[in-house]
């Protein structure tokens, strides 16, 4: 194969694992929206959706909106999900399954608990006390992107904002044990503080394609 054709491919995969992220944290798209989004071509964009559907990576789906001929849309498979991994899910399970075994459910529990309280000292710290929701809403997600969770915000109108978690790294681990989620609820409102509302409206684990948490500032 010549040079330009190893470069050219290299260059469609690119494109392709591109394409993938830009699914995994949007969800389901047109391709035409995604051509947009990742500076393509709409042809361009379909071709290298085609070759992920016959890879089995993504899956296409059409959606009636108003009149007109039905839009297709893509979004990844459960195999495309996959492609972005749970971090040491078997070691993490069978960790779990071993302190439930050796020091049973109040053991579990005080393990989740000394987890609980690592994570918050640690979010405390990066996230600060004071200053705008806002401030701290990005604070928080940008140390739980460095965690794997590609952590984003939205405001929804003022003082109102979704937190927004479009992979969870401990996916496996969380679904094993609920206690995880839990936790993870309580250092969220912990570390935005009493006046603020943090109410999880979508989760992974129950079969949603991201964890989602509305948050707002609670009347003073």
């Amino acid at each position: 194969m010549s040079q330009d054709n190893d470069s050219q491919g290299q260059g469609d995969e690119r494109s392709r694992e591109r394409m993938l992220f830009h699914l995994k944290t949007r969800g389901a798209q047109m391709a035409a929206a995604i051509a947009a989004r990742l500076d393509m071509t709409p042809a361009g964009a379909r071709q290298h959706l085609l070759k992920l559907e016959a890879d089995g990576l993504v899956t296409s789906h059409d959606r009636q909106e108003g009149r007109g001929r039905p839009k297709k849309y893509w979004e990844l498979s459960r195999q495309g999900h996959d492609r972005f991994p749970d971090r040491h899910s078997d070691l993490t399970l069978d960790l779990l399954q071993s302190v439930r075994t050796v020091f049973g459910e109040p053991g579990l529990q005080q393990l989740i608990a000394h987890r609980e309280q690592a994570c918050l000292s640690a979010y405390r710290a990066h996230v600060g006390d004071g200053g705008p929701l806002r401030r701290k809403l990005a604070a928080l997600a940008e140390i739980r992107s460095r965690e794997g969770y590609m952590a984003g915000i939205a405001e929804e109108e003022p003082g109102r904002f979704l937190f927004i978690e479009n992979h969870c790294p401990i996916c496996a681990a969380a679904t094993a044990c609920q206690g995880l989620c839990r936790s993870e609820l309580a250092i969220f409102r912990a570390v935005l503080g009493p006046d603020v509302e943090v109410e999880r409206i979508e989760h992974i684990p129950a079969g949603a394609r991201r964890c989602a948490y509305r948050v707002r500032s609670l009347p003073a």
